[in-house]
């Protein structure tokens, strides 16, 4: 089922982790709403980018946000957010400064560990750029 052009309902919610304990990992309708709007979220930062991005991991049902480690108020439980990179474009730190620049309309995008790019489109757009990594959260320069 697509979620907006390129972005599937089946990529936003496959977990490793749920597979390999075969923990369903399946939006509520609120999640499913939510998840749409974060694919065409992501339609926006595709078109930033010019690339192809991959997502890496999108809703999580609580269960498996407990065993990635996830914070009990991760947007991905809402299915508000999506943890990408796009290595097409460049490195996590390019994209983030790309995103930064650009008219995106974005709840948080953060640069985690120098890894990946966790982005979130909640209803309100607060464009909060954060690094997060060995020494704790900071804003992003």
């Amino acid at each position: 089922m697509n979620l907006s052009p390129h972005f599937t309902l089946a990529e936003m919610t496959v977990s490793e982790v749920a597979a390999r304990r075969g923990i369903p990992n399946e939006p509520t309708p609120e999640a499913l709403d939510a998840l749409y709007r974060t694919a065409t979220g992501l339609e926006a930062v595709r078109a930033v980018l010019g690339k192809p991005i991959i997502v890496t991991s999108g809703y999580r049902s609580p269960a498996v946000n407990r065993l990635v480690g996830g914070q009990p108020s991760s947007q991905h439980l809402r299915g508000e957010a999506a943890d990408f990179i796009c290595p097409a474009f460049g490195t996590p730190a390019e994209v983030v400064a790309a995103l930064v620049k650009s008219a995106v309309q974005y709840d948080q995008c953060i640069l985690e560990f120098g890894r990946w790019v966790h982005i979130s489109f909640a209803p309100a757009f607060r464009r909060m750029a954060l690094i997060i990594d060995a020494n704790g959260t900071r804003p992003y320069a």
